[in-house]
């Protein structure tokens, strides 16, 4: 099946995650960027701390990784998102697409499969763009520290 055929199936509205194609599972990324944020824990009080601080790998226009096949060769921390993690990682957006599926939710309005392109995901500022600074130009982690409503 093609990626339009796929689409016009709207094959996330009748699959679990566990039922995904490799194709499905990464159509289902919306390409928001949060996923690609340093995240931090507070050494005084264990509480997981956001920031605006980007993996270098991520363009900050298309909020996409500029190299996803070879990524951790580059970002040996990156994460590979996969059903368990999808259903378990306290960070994950609550727009998060694979959250979403997992918690039996539809996918938002907005959402790139919805609407074809990322243009209505950016302009109701559901993604990193225009927000972010690489990590290579960081200064002082404090600095960074952000709360958004996801």
């Amino acid at each position: 099946m093609s990626k339009e055929e796929l689409i016009k199936s709207r094959y996330w509205e009748h699959k679990q995650l566990e039922e995904m194609t490799d194709d499905e599972w990464e159509m289902l990324c919306d390409g928001c960027g949060h996923c690609c944020l340093t995240k931090l824990i507070d050494e005084d009080t264990d509480e997981l701390v956001y920031t605006n601080v980007a993996c270098n790998l991520l363009d900050l226009e298309s909020c996409s990784c500029s190299d996803y096949l070879n990524r951790h060769k580059f970002e040996p921390d990156c994460i590979k998102l996969d059903v368990h993690l999808a259903k378990t990682l306290p960070w994950l957006p609550s727009t998060c697409a694979y959250r979403r599926i997992a918690e039996n939710k539809p996918l938002p309005f907005w959402h790139p499969l919805l609407n074809g392109d990322k243009r209505k995901m950016y302009r109701y500022g559901k993604s990193v763009k225009g927000k972010v600074v690489h990590e290579r130009n960081r200064g002082d982690w404090e600095e960074h520290i952000v709360v958004w409503k996801l």
